[in-house]
């Protein structure tokens, strides 16, 4: 039976010879497909049921390839816990080519985990089972809860061993992006000098993302400030429900606004902005509360890649640049804000009201200094607030060692709350809307995983996988998934990149 027709249009490959490397995928003996996400299939335009037999099997697992794909290792450099590494790249990463989805946006398809590459650095090119099922099941939940970011598209058992502390099941990912431009791609090129290679990234780049600046004569500058508006709205997003990205180097920044590399990253249980799951980042360089910081640390990297295209005379390039870096501060705070009325089930004035953004916004960040200081589960004490929209407190009180706790507090926000007209019902049902009930805890995380690269089971996965798509369902039945683990877990808790 043929490989299901896949209609590529590799615009990368073909408009930016030098920015990568023709490579193949390494065979494997026993391709076997664990996961083939079918809705996002359907809405690639791909044949799901085709692709759900052996031979999409073949083609996830690199053995076979489709008609039109031109698996390139892409070059990228990057600063990796601050300091700059001038060549990364694709080192077990492979992009096969671009897509044009149903509703006619341009998406890549890539692999992780297909073998070594020229740009693999000693590493073995490979995945073990579990870290490519731990992307499907965060990026899955980072998409119900409406987040941007990249998709897994498909996992598929390789019938080989990967070695990292122990040997372990191999698997390749097929990962689905807007593109796979990163800020770490412009640093490849400025660091060398090639400022003509950075002037073609751009000018793609502003072709695929923000094709309406394409031609304008500031469109450099323009397209620091579209990347500056995305990354400050993703972080606040992410800040607002208590994701921890992890690894948040500059070649994990996409230009496109979505999240990236699902590695040593987890979700927040007792909030604490000085929390580090990674078992990489001794320093707390990725905690939490620093990702804002580090988000502007990242564009200011890539402003100095576009520094020589905004201005001939680099002094007034720069001060130019900078006029547009320091807007990220107050558009985060904007999307913080936003996020957190939702959550608190108020609303903006209109027009604005610096006073009352002041107020709440001050309001907002009380409520997480009481959760931090009584260490309070973020997202219950979230979900739980909307129960007390309806009057009902004693849920919420429960997560606190003492009841009283949140007295003060609730009597302020509820007189907010009195100044706008809106039935209990409806806020309570808006601000469920706006704060999940369910997120990807770690421990039922590792447990899903450790059960599908030990035995062999995905059932667990699968349970898990079905809940996190219905991050705000009532439903008693994923009643399971809404705990937070016990204490001596949490402190313990640990997340490995994988590699």
């Amino acid at each position: 039976m043929p490989l299901p027709a896949v209609r590529f249009d590799n615009s990368y490959a073909r408009e930016l010879p030098g920015f990568y490397v023709a490579w193949k995928p390494d065979p494997v003996p026993a391709p076997r497909l664990l996961y083939l996400n079918v809705p996002l299939a359907e809405e690639l335009g791909l044949d799901a049921t085709g692709l759900a037999g052996p031979e999409g099997a073949a083609l996830f697992a690199g053995n076979l390839l489709p008609e039109g794909a031109e698996p390139i290792a892409q070059a990228y450099a990057g600063h990796q816990f601050g300091g700059f590494s001038p060549q990364l790249g694709d080192g077990r990463a492979l992009l096969l080519g671009e897509i044009v989805d149903r509703h006619g946006h341009r998406r890549d398809l890539a692999f992780k985990g297909s073998g070594r590459t020229p740009f693999s650095r000693g590493g073995d090119g490979k995945a073990a089972i579990g870290p490519m099922l731990r992307e499907v099941l965060i990026s899955e939940a980072m998409h119900a809860l409406g987040i941007p970011t990249t998709r897994a598209l498909a996992v598929a058992a390789t019938g080989e061993q990967v070695f990292r502390e122990q040997a372990l099941p191999g698997a390749v990912l097929t990962r689905v992006a807007a593109s796979h431009i990163r800020v770490g791609t412009f640093q490849f090129f400025a660091a060398r000098g090639e400022h003509d290679h950075v002037r073609r990234l751009a000018e793609y780049a502003i072709a695929r993302h923000d094709p309406a600046l394409a031609g304008a004569p500031d469109r450099f500058l323009a397209l620091l400030d579209a990347v500056v508006h995305r990354q400050a709205s993703l972080v606040a997003q992410w800040m607002n429900v208590g994701f921890i990205h992890g690894v948040m180097n500059t070649d994990n920044m996409t230009l496109s606004g979505e999240t990236i590399d699902y590695g040593p990253c987890a979700f927040l249980e007792a909030y604490d902005p000085g929390t580090v799951f990674s078992s990489i980042d001794h320093e707390g360089r990725y905690a939490f509360g620093r990702q804002p910081q580090i988000a502007h640390w990242n564009l200011a990297r890539f402003a100095e890649c576009l520094v020589p295209l905004i201005d001939d005379e680099q002094e007034h390039a720069v001060a130019r640049a900078n006029e547009v870096l320091g807007r990220f501060p107050a558009l985060h705070r904007a999307g913080l804000l936003q996020g957190q009325r939702a959550k608190l089930g108020l609303r903006a004035t209109d027009p604005p009201d610096p006073a009352q953004d002041a107020d709440d916004a001050a309001l907002a960040d009380d409520w997480l200094a009481l959760l931090q200081r009584e260490s309070v589960d973020f997202t219950l004490a979230w979900r739980h607030l909307a129960d007390a929209a309806e009057g009902r407190d004693g849920v919420l009180r429960a997560l606190f060692a003492d009841p009283q706790a949140p007295q003060a507090w609730l009597a302020r926000w509820r007189a907010r709350c009195g100044h706008e007209h809106v039935q209990a019902g409806n806020r309570a049902e808006a601000m469920r809307r706006a704060s999940p009930r369910i997120i990807p805890r770690h421990h039922r995380v590792e447990a899903a995983l450790d059960a599908a690269s030990e035995t062999g089971d995905l059932v667990p996965f699968r349970r898990l996988l079905d809940a996190l798509r219905r991050p705000f369902d009532d439903d008693p039945s994923l009643d399971e998934f809404a705990q937070p683990a016990p204490r001596e877990l949490t402190a313990a808790y640990r997340t490995f990149c994988g590699t």
